[in-house]
């Protein structure tokens, strides 16, 4: 009987230990293999309100990013993921910074000064790399049900530099079918700041327009007259802080309500400070006098884009305040339909402490079209009010404290329209050396201000897994 006992106990315990190494073992990887993703996008605007010269002219611009995403299991609980982009663009609104002939404005006698905020220049402003880098670490417990993240990024563009680091922590409950989000990020940006040719000119030579830049320039008032009484606001200020911070905290909540629909929502709180105002963008201002470099008989028809060779000389860039507080909330409802279709609904309502407020609303529409292949066409519809410190072209007050003729803070609503394909392939079939394709993305949305404002947007992506 006494060897029955042990020979039961040893049976248990070697059963116990068993399970134990099994799970230990076994335990499901968060991520069976490295994954990696490329993905390219174009875009393409159009439109007549250039913030760089002070709210109306050439808005055209381009953008060609690419983006690599490496995301590498450490071992059983433990993610490390890469991502890695490079943005080429070129903006004919981020010429005009100099919009003018520089042969003519170089002190050589030639009052021939071409420029126009119609026109784009050919200057050094007129395209530019963006770059960025980001590191993102994440660990899941053994039961799944808890994962914290911490991350670290850097992005550089020819006039500012920015750091930003974060963490967060995700909570499963109720069998994984609640979800309760908890994160936070830091971004410190430095400006490099650039301004407007004629600003930074008179700042250089002390007001002196006989000198630097302006010798040798006519300087015209609004009759087309030669004139020497231009000056900017308070003689030109440049920017003294050249900090930006950003520091954000973001809660999300998602609950599963069915086999057939899931909720989610969160909630932001975004604080900035220091320079809010971007240096490229000039001011115009109402109650003060108009003055111009180029050709006098086009004065009157300044704001047409049949002005090709005259530009009015800025009275100020962009000023805002330096504390911002943004807060949006959003919300989530995902419906399976069937097998073939889905609904994917968001909406969320924006506002914050300079006098913004905004909804946005989207609807998606997943429509399965065999195993592998998906279409999901989708509309997006946003609308916005004015931010307190803007006004178009020539009627901001040079009294007021703050001001800017951005029109990405005035009045406007937007319509996007969207089209997506994906291919899915679950078992990888297809090979690329050692990575075998999991998915590819394809992607169209058109988009239209009622501003004047329109824009294309078409983004590829490829999934790989590594063997």
């Amino acid at each position: 009987m006494k060897y029955l006992i042990i020979t039961v106990a040893l049976f248990c315990f070697g059963s116990i230990m068993a399970q134990q190494d099994s799970t230990l073992v076994y335990k499901k990887r968060v991520l069976e293999t490295t994954e990696v993703d490329f993905l390219s996008s174009y875009y393409s605007q159009e439109g007549n309100n250039a913030s760089v010269t002070g709210g109306i002219g050439n808005e055209k611009l381009s953008d060609i990013t690419t983006t690599i995403v490496v995301s590498m299991p450490m071992n059983d609980d433990d993610v490390l993921t890469i991502d890695a982009g490079i943005s080429a663009y070129t903006s004919a609104s981020s010429s005009n910074v100099n919009p003018f002939d520089i042969s003519g404005a170089s002190g050589n006698g030639d009052d021939d000064v071409i420029g126009s905020p119609w026109v784009a220049s050919s200057g050094a402003s007129s395209s530019d790399v963006w770059a960025n880098i980001n590191a993102d670490y994440s660990h899941s417990s053994d039961d799944r049900n808890t994962i914290w993240n911490a991350d670290v990024s850097f992005a550089t563009e020819y006039d500012y530099s920015s750091i930003g680091f974060g963490g967060g922590l995700t909570k499963l409950y109720n069998q994984k079918n609640t979800t309760v989000g908890l994160s936070a990020k830091v971004y410190l940006d430095t400006w490099r700041p650039i301004y407007p040719t004629e600003l930074k000119a008179y700042a250089d030579e002390n007001g002196n327009l006989n000198q630097g830049y302006f010798k040798g320039v006519t300087i015209l008032d609004q009759n087309g007259n030669a004139s020497t009484n231009w000056q900017p606001l308070n003689g030109f200020k440049k920017i003294n802080n050249k900090g930006r911070n950003s520091y954000s905290v973001s809660l999300s909540f998602s609950q599963i309500l069915s086999k057939n629909a899931q909720f989610s929502m969160f909630l932001d709180v975004v604080k900035q400070q220091g320079w809010l105002g971007n240096p490229l963008q000039r001011v115009y201002f109402g109650d003060v006098d108009n003055y111009y470099i180029g050709n006098a008989s086009s004065i009157p028809n300044y704001t047409s884009p049949s002005n090709k060779d005259v530009f009015q000389l800025a009275d100020d860039i962009e000023r805002l305040p330096s504390n911002r507080l943004k807060i949006p909330i959003g919300f989530r409802l995902n419906y399976y339909i069937n097998e073939v279709v889905s609904l994917r609904t968001y909406y969320r309502y924006y506002f914050d402490n300079w006098g913004v407020q905004s909804n946005t609303a989207s609807l998606e529409i997943p429509i399965k079209i065999s195993d592998k292949f998906t279409l999901y066409p989708s509309f997006r519809y946003y609308d916005q009010t004015q931010a307190d410190y803007f006004a178009p072209y020539n009627q901001n007050l040079s009294t007021s404290e703050f001001y800017t003729s951005d029109f990405d803070l005035s009045k406007f609503s937007a319509n996007q329209y969207g089209f997506g394909f994906s291919y899915t392939d679950i078992f990888s079939k297809a090979h690329i050396w050692k990575l075998g394709l999991k998915s590819i993305d394809l992607k169209y949305n058109n988009y239209q201000r009622n501003t004047g404002l329109s824009a294309n947007y078409v983004g590829l992506g490829f999934k790989f897994v590594m063997d």
